[in-house]
């Protein structure tokens, strides 16, 4: 409702709810990917939905990445297949295990 200024006159503000991070958050602290959400939010403000899509691919794809921590799963399953006992013994463990 850019036009009337509708939430500033009840005093409301709608965007808040609708966006994940920007909650008042508990202890004051910002959320871990507040940042990334406010750059995806920042670039897609005024350009319409299809325009957006295209133009804030990268700033989305940072924050999904961020939400799911699939960056930091991909770099834990690329340990996680050698066994157990060699993560916690390391190389020289493996002479003692038969």
């Amino acid at each position: 409702m850019p036009f009337w200024g509708l939430q500033k006159q009840l005093g409301i503000d709608v965007d808040s709810w609708l966006v994940r991070q920007s909650m008042p958050q508990p202890h004051g602290q910002a959320a871990l990917c507040h940042a990334f959400e406010r750059e995806w939010v920042e670039c897609g403000h005024g350009l319409g939905q299809t325009r957006a899509r295209r133009e804030c691919q990268l700033e989305y794809e940072d924050f999904v990445e961020c939400m799911q921590r699939t960056k930091l799963v991909s770099e834990r399953g690329d340990t996680g297949k050698e066994p157990r006992w060699e993560r916690s013994c390391g190389a020289a463990g493996r002479e003692n295990v038969p």
